[in-house]
Parts: structure tokens; C-alpha cells; sequence
């Protein structure tokens, strides 16, 4: 059993105000630049850490599902201004882009070079993550996952110099999330969660942060979803249950709810917490045959017992599937996604490098009978 966790973390309402003590005390950095897209940047957020840093540069053109011709575009200008630090400031897609680029920063080549594991010749520069999401844990992973433009493909980056050096996670920071936002990023987390807890490699300790992540992020995420602003403690609960998720599924594995969503966003360019918020209760009564004793386990320590096994776990499918409905998810049908566009969505899955993690055996039939009743229902 391995479990390994080399990120430092700062957690906590007003922790961003400490950027700037962190940066010369902990990381001892002079040259930082930030990584970010328009959106935070339109919020006032980029405004707000920048003014800890004067004259810090920003690149703000990251898009949702980075893409990567834009990462290898900022890499050559990092190679030539030489910054010390990357911090990512925003979602999963400016902190996914910002270990890419602090890879790319100190190795030469283009980021399609290092798919896989390891595939660095040079240390990454330090990174720094800073979430201003609820769900996606790459906080504390260390993977990035990028879009092949030409392959329309996500790879996965990764490899232990990749973690972040340090983390803040301060939940102030989502106080004005749009409730689309609040909604798909904390099922995200919700399906990391629960997909680390029932994925193959999982270990006793990453079932541990798993639950707990499942416990906080279902008491929270409806809370948060009427009034993220006044609720505080659902704020922080969610959060806070988002980056143990992320300890999870770092050290143990997702599974076929990705494997389907990285495909659809790599295709159609369809925001990851969406896809993954629409896939997860699918996902789960297909493989309820290979894993009912852990799920039904899953299900009643997050109170959904029954003396059956499989009606514990049902109980909880049902739940996670009307708590979507509640949240406003659209479901699959709203993605405008034809069924003939299903059989190259399942090649996709099946390809994926989480697909052999997955508690049920899938190929490509199975790939496409999951989205086939995900379309029907």
C-alpha cells in the first residue's frame, strides 16, 4: 500500500492573504508568473492577488479543456522571461495548464512529448495551486491533463515532481460562484470521490479520504447550490471535501465516468464537471454487479441503508440522480451530442489510461451501452 502527498497546504477563509508571506518564506521565489483565463480575470480575483504581487505577469488566455497549442505557445515565452514559480489561479483548467507549463518551462520540446508518466528530463519549476472551484482536487494531484489539439485527444501529463509545491485552498475565494458552476464542480468532486472509493487500485487510506470526502460534499453541495454567500460552513465543507476527494482518487484512480467525459470534452469541448455530473449515475448502475458490497457499503455510511446490499447501493444511485435534477444538470440529450457520434466516443473510452481501474470490466460495447441509457433517460 503507498499513499504520497508532498504538497504543502494552506486551508482555511482568508488563507490568500498569506500569498505573499508563503511566496518568500516557503518558496523563496522573486520571479513568480500567473496562469488563469479571462473569466477569473473578469471576476476581479486576478486583480486581487496580483495586487500581493506588483508587477507580476499573467497569462490569461487559458481556455476550459486546455488546449495544447495555447500551452505551448506561453511555454516559449516562459523560456525566454524565466520565472522562478507557476501558479495556476482559477479551475481545473488553469491549474491543469500551470503544471504543464512548469514542466514545459524548465524541458524543452512541446507538451504532446510528455504524455504518460515520468516523460520529464528536467525538474518542473515549483507550482502553486490556487482553487477558486469546488471540485477539481488538482490541488493536491499530480496530473495534468491536457488536450491534444491534433489528435483531439486528452493525455495525461504526469509524474511526482509534478504536485504542487503548495497549495491554498480558501473557500472566501468561491463565495460568488454562479450556481452552474457551484452545481458541476461539486458533483465533479462528488464523482472523484466516489470513483477513487471504488476504483481498483484502491488502498484503506485513500477509502478513508474518499468517504469522508462523499459525507462532506453530499451535506454541503445543496446548501451551497441555494446561497454559497451566506452558507459558510456548506462553503467551506465543500471545499474542504473536494481537496480530500483529490487526496483519493490521486492516489488510488478514477474510472469509467472520466473515461467517457475526458472523450466528450476532447471532442465537443464539453466542460469536465458537466460531463462527469451527467455520467456518474450511469456509470455506477452499470458496475453495480462487480462492486455491490462496496457500494452498498459506500451508500449506507452516507445514509442510505437497506438490510439488501443492492438495494443500499440503488438507494444511493437514485439519490446521486435526483440530486442532479435538483442542481439543475442537464442531462445528456441537452449536450447535443448525435448517437452517431457514440461508437468514437467509446473507442476514446476504452483508451483511456483509467478504463483498466474501472470495478467492472468495459470494452467497447459496454462504453456504448452506458451512453446509449444515458441518452435514453
Amino acid at each position: 500500500m503507498h499513499f504520497h502527498m508532498p504538497t504543502k497546504l494552506y486551508f482555511g477563509p482568508g488563507e490568500i492573504q498569506n500569498l505573499a508571506k508563503i511566496l518568500v518564506n516557503d518558496l523563496k521565489v522573486e520571479n513568480p508568473v500567473i496562469v488563469t483565463d479571462k473569466g477569473i480575470v473578469a471576476s476581479g480575483m486576478v486583480g486581487l492577488v496580483a495586487q500581493m504581487l506588483p508587477g507580476v505577469k499573467v497569462y490569461d488566455t487559458i481556455e476550459a479543456n486546455p488546449k495544447s497549442d495555447t500551452i505551448n505557445a506561453i511555454a516559449c515565452d516562459l523560456r525566454q522571461i524565466k520565472p522562478d514559480l507557476i501558479i495556476g489561479l482559477g479551475g481545473g483548467s488553469p491549474l491543469d495548464a500551470g503544471k504543464a507549463l512548469a514542466l514545459l518551462a524548465t524541458n524543452p520540446g512541446k507538451i504532446e512529448d510528455f504524455e504518460g508518466l515520468e516523460k520529464y528530463i528536467n525538474d518542473p519549476l515549483p507550482f502553486m495551486a490556487i482553487p477558486t472551484t469546488c471540485g477539481t482536487g488538482s490541488e493536491v494531484t499530480w496530473v495534468s491533463v491536457i488536450t491534444d489539439v491534433s489528435r483531439k485527444f486528452k493525455m495525461s501529463i504526469k509524474g511526482p515532481k509534478m504536485y504542487p509545491a503548495v497549495s491554498i485552498v480558501d473557500p472566501d475565494l468561491i463565495k460568488t460562484l454562479p450556481k452552474p458552476i457551484i452545481a458541476s464542480t461539486g458533483l465533479d468532486a462528488l464523482t472523484h470521490a466516489v470513483e477513487a472509493y471504488l476504483s481498483k487500485p484502491a488502498t484503506p487510506i485513500t477509502d478513508t479520504n474518499a468517504l469522508g470526502a462523499v459525507q462532506l460534499i453530499l451535506g454541503a453541495v445543496e446548501g451551497a447550490f441555494m446561497d454559497i454567500e451566506k452558507n459558510h460552513t456548506d462553503r467551506e465543507n465543500l471545499m474542504y471535501g473536494s481537496t480530500i476527494a483529490g487526496f483519493a482518487f490521486g492516489n488510488s484512480d478514477v474510472t469509467a465516468v472520466h473515461c467517457i467525459s475526458e472523450s466528450i470534452g476532447a471532442l465537443y469541448d464539453v466542460p469536465h464537471g458537466v460531463a462527469n455530473s451527467i455520467f456518474l449515475p450511469h456509470v455506477l448502475a452499470y458496475n453495480l454487479p462487480a462492486c455491490v458490497k462496496k457500494m452498498a457499503d459506500l451508500a449506507r455510511k452516507t445514509g442510505f441503508s437497506a438490510v439488501d446490499d443492492k438495494v443500499s447501493a440503488q438507494l444511493f444511485i437514485s439519490h446521486i440522480t435526483a440530486l442532479s435534477k435538483r442542481l439543475e444538470i442537464p442531462v445528456f440529450k441537452e449536450l447535443n451530442i448525435a448517437r452517431n457520434q457514440f461508437e468514437i466516443i467509446a473507442d476514446m473510452s476504452v483508451s483511456n489510461n483509467s478504463n483498466g481501474s474501472n470495478p467492472r470490466s468495459l470494452d467497447r460495447n459496454d462504453y456504448l451501452k452506458i451512453l446509449e441509457n444515458a441518452f435514453d433517460s
